[in-house]
């Protein structure tokens, strides 16, 4: 078995659209093929987002802003701290099997949603991390994070 490190699943969400709204779910199906049940289709190498709880914590607190999560656009808010030592690992998270291939780099839009919060997330990987669904099965809030 592989080693958690006390970072549980806060909170699901998915993409309902292209820069639209993001839905919030207590729990979601994906696949290595097809990525996130209802999110939009994304690159193989990137089908699921993980994104910090604290580190988003700390983000709105030095922009004096109130955010939902999601308003990173990320697919999995995680209790635990930085997310940066996951890069290049492989986790269980639920029933899937993910390959954490890089961090997740904030874009143009994060501006649009919050002015300043591009440059907010931008340091110690606080826009989170992405990767591949290697195997697939379902996800719930409260599943713990473990290393593989």
């Amino acid at each position: 078995m592989g080693e958690q490190l006390g970072r549980k699943i806060l909170a699901i969400a998915v993409r309902t659209e292209k820069k639209g709204p993001m839905r919030e779910t207590d729990r979601v199906s994906a696949t290595p093929d097809d990525g996130l049940e209802g999110d939009l289709p994304a690159a193989a190498h990137r089908r699921i987002t993980l994104l910090s709880n604290e580190q988003w914590s700390e983000t709105t607190r030095e922009l004096n802003a109130e955010l939902p999560w999601h308003t990173r656009r990320a697919n999995v808010l995680l209790e635990g701290g930085s997310l940066k030592s996951l890069i290049g690992s492989t986790v269980k998270l639920g029933e899937l099997t993910i390959k954490v291939n890089a961090e997740t780099e904030p874009c143009g839009l994060m501006d649009k949603l919050h002015m300043g919060l591009r440059e907010a997330l931008t340091p110690d990987c606080r826009g989170g991390v992405y990767g591949e669904i290697v195997e697939g099965g379902t996800i719930k809030v409260g599943d713990v994070l473990t290393v593989c």
